[in-house]
């Protein structure tokens, strides 16, 4: 959940624990010197007198409370400023707060404040010694003072608020970034589970193809039994291992490598012999320019519009023929087409996810999947993109 924070700090807001002791023992030392230079230079060449008493009260005051500014800004500089405009001594402790209140507190309150220091520097400038300059410039001089207190404390201000946008930012991008690359691995994961579930449903036709040869031809030879029996435990044996592979992919907080060879137009072959072995009369036909150098991404998606195809005939249009023609070649693209006579299933219905997932395949490698239903036949065709 993100949490905005505040544009700026309020009035109330000041240092706690562990760091007010620093910026208290600062604020004394600064605050200290300040005012022990002020009362030098108005009493160095001069004789004690009463005011010089008044000067030292107003100080030692002034300076016991410059660390309320921390907490209490506003009424602490208020204070101070009355007391600056009875001495001089207590100028500085009040610029530290006119300054504090700049920085900490909205704009409207800075300004009176200011206002306010103003006006009782000018009170103390019609009683008070004010360094052989006349009124005039005194309060020119003042005004300017306030001035520049106000427009450090709104840099200050602007800066630091700059400053918690840019960490807001960076902790958000920090944010999206773990999002997008969790979302990465779980699209990658999901891609790679789709994969396999869908070699594990052509596996799974393969072996009720087999069973269901055991089942209804019991007059078969032993060999042959023997053999499709084989087949089936050597079926079984490997959807085994490739749902556990599903399970772990789709558990898996992590995402690692896929280790599993990709299909190339190479495996073609063997996956029409599977087919074949499976009683489904398969006619093949590769007409195919340097086959070998086709982009990993076009021929695992032939490769798998292919097995989807071969998988859907073999369930819904068992024993009939199916014609796989696949050509092309670079710069003009790959084109495949499975064709079969229609039996008695739900033509069109695939195994697997379907013939709404075989089409979002091929449209991720850039290609285009139509399937229709004519002469009698089912029709699956795709056309892949092929750089040159």
């Amino acid at each position: 959940m993100i949490r905005y924070l505040p544009a700026g700090p309020r009035a109330g807001d000041g240092e706690h624990g562990p760091r007010a002791l620093p910026a208290v023992a600062v604020m004394l030392a600064i605050s200290g010197v300040l005012i022990a230079m002020t009362v030098l230079g108005l009493w160095s060449d001069r004789s004690p007198g009463p005011l010089l008493a008044l000067d030292l009260v107003a100080g030692v005051l002034s300076w016991l409370l410059t660390p309320l500014v921390l907490w209490r800004p506003v009424a602490a500089t208020g204070v101070l400023t009355v007391l600056a405009a009875v001495s001089p001594a207590a100028t500085p402790p009040a610029t530290i707060g006119a300054l504090q209140v700049a920085r900490r507190c909205p704009t409207r309150q800075a300004v009176v404040v200011a206002a306010a220091g103003v006006a009782a520097h000018a009170v103390q400038g019609l009683w008070r010694s004010n360094g052989g300059i006349s009124y005039g410039w005194w309060l020119i001089l003042i005004t300017a003072g306030y001035g520049a207190l106000l427009g450090w404390g709104a840099w200050a201000q602007a800066r630091e608020a700059l400053i918690r946008q840019l960490r807001e930012r960076a902790r958000r991008a920090e944010a999206e970034q773990g999002r997008r690359v969790a979302e990465a691995r779980m699209l990658e994961r999901r891609k790679i589970a789709h994969e396999m579930h869908d070699v594990l449903a052509h596996r799974l036709s393969l072996l009720a193809t087999f069973a269901g040869a055991m089942e209804y031809r019991p007059d078969s030879s032993p060999e042959q039994m023997s053999r499709a029996a084989g087949v089936v435990r050597t079926g079984v044996h490997q959807a085994l291992e490739e749902l556990r592979e599903v399970i772990n992919l789709l558990r898996e907080d992590e995402l690692s490598e896929d280790d599993r060879p990709q299909p190339v137009l190479a495996d073609l072959p063997r996956l029409v012999a599977e087919s074949r072995a499976a009683g489904t009369d398969v006619d093949l036909s590769v007409v195919v320019e340097k086959s070998d150098a086709a982009p990993p991404v076009v021929a695992r998606t032939a490769y798998r519009v292919i097995q989807e195809g071969l998988t859907n005939a073999r369930k819904h249009a068992a024993g009939r023929a199916v014609h796989v023609v696949l050509e092309g070649g670079p710069g003009t693209g790959l084109s495949l087409s499975v064709i079969n006579s229609l039996g008695d299933g739900p033509a069109g219905f695939s195994g697997g996810a379907g013939l709404v997932g075989l089409t979002e395949r091929v449209r991720l490698a850039g290609g285009r999947l139509d399937h229709e239903v004519a002469g009698g036949e089912f029709r699956l065709r795709a056309s892949l993109p092929w750089p040159a």
